[in-house]
């Protein structure tokens, strides 16, 4: 072949035109191998001139990658490589969170079992505890009551219904026999008492009229007229009682001397026969609750009915009061056992409570001079025997 044949060489231009979309690095490559394929043709014809450019330009993958980068745009944007390179630092990071997190729990897991392992000094308490006076006793829970012949309290229902307009006492108060506790709207009853009062008048001056003729002239008038007219003024007379009797339903008075425990209504409240309704309890309760004079107080205690075998007899029978919180003991006189086991009284007060416990109640009574207690407190009893 004659030297001069490869000077229009095809393959400079073809690096040429293939390297322009190409990155600037790769645009140079081209240009240096094009000029010493040059230098080299011109130096001598050697027969590894032609298949030096054509290997090099045959081993680069320029075609391929125009053709990929015009069909799959989303390739070279999609490229994974400065992601992976950011997240390496971030899994490092989190790697040493975690241990200092499972470092901190396991100082404070130590510290919590070191607090609360440590052994601490019981308090002293408050007050004394309960303890038995006798060498053999048996232990019963007490309440607080008046001193009553029979019953427990004196409960004052009305026996009218109607809203209340005034109530005359408070709690605590010592009000003799007599006096007003609280009143009933009364307009209505008034008002036939109003009118039983006028009937009695006009039936008193018609017998009076009748009589007067009867005694000037006993025959003007028959006997049958003037004893109708007497029996009218009767009848009367008796409805006018009786509506003033009905009047006195009204005002409610204190039946026996004491004091006022408790008062379960307010002006305006209505009430009934059955007294106060209480939204709470939803039961009817007593519109007001007397105690008897508390120079005297009682003791109910409830015994077991397992215990109360060992009960001792009313001649041999003594026990001890000891109030809840403090270290008041109060001796305690037998006064009598109410012979009637029933349902152990609980203080949730629901009115469905189901009790299996039933116990017996023995009373005592003790003076009160000044001791700290009131009606429906719990105590502390213990029953001996002399």
């Amino acid at each position: 072949m004659n030297p001069d044949e490869p000077k229009p060489e095809v393959q400079v231009t073809e690096p040429k035109s293939e390297a322009k979309p190409e990155a600037t690095a790769t645009e140079l490559r081209p240009k240096v191998k094009a000029a010493e394929s040059q230098s080299e043709v011109k130096a001598g014809p050697k027969p590894e001139v032609k298949a030096e450019p054509k290997t090099e330009v045959k081993s680069e993958p320029k075609p391929e990658t125009k053709a990929e980068a015009e069909h799959k745009p989303e390739a070279k944007a999609a490229e994974p490589k400065p992601e992976v390179k950011a997240a390496a630092p971030r899994t490092a990071l989190g790697t040493k969170i975690i241990f200092a997190l499972a470092i901190i729990g396991i100082l404070a897991g130590l510290v919590a079992a070191y607090i609360f392992g440590m052994e601490r000094k019981a308090q002293p308490p408050v007050f004394k505890p309960v303890s038995n006076p006798f060498e053999s006793a048996i232990y019963a829970n007490g309440m607080i009551e008046s001193d009553q012949p029979n019953g427990a309290n004196i409960n004052i229902f009305p026996e009218v219904s109607g809203p209340i307009t005034q109530v005359f006492v408070h709690e605590g108060q010592e009000v003799p026999a007599g006096t007003p506790l609280f009143t009933i709207e009364d307009s209505a009853q008034r008002a036939n008492t109003e009118l039983a009062e006028a009937n009695l008048k006009a039936a008193q001056d018609q017998y009076d009229k009748r009589r007067a003729a009867y005694d000037i002239d006993p025959k003007s008038i028959s006997k049958d007229v003037l004893d109708t007219a007497e029996d009218a003024v009767i009848q009367t007379t008796a409805a006018l009682k009786a509506a003033n009797a009905l009047l006195q339903y009204y005002s409610v008075k204190a039946s026996v001397a004491g004091v006022v425990l408790a008062v379960n209504t307010a002006v305006g409240s209505y009430v009934s026969s059955q007294g106060n309704y209480d939204t709470y309890t939803e039961l009817f309760d007593p519109l007001v609750v007397m105690s008897g004079p508390q120079d005297y107080m009682d003791v109910r205690c409830y015994i077991d009915e397992i215990l109360v075998s060992r009960l001792p007899s009313k001649w041999h029978i003594q026990a001890q009061m000891q109030i809840m919180g403090t270290d008041i003991k109060v001796p305690l006189e037998f006064v009598r056992v109410q012979p009637y086991v029933s349902p152990k009284i609980e203080l949730s007060n629901q009115k469905q409570e189901q009790v299996d416990l039933r116990v017996l109640p023995v009373i005592f009574r003790f003076e009160k001079k000044d001791a700290p207690v009131y009606p429906g407190q719990m105590v502390d009893v213990f029953i001996g025997q002399k």
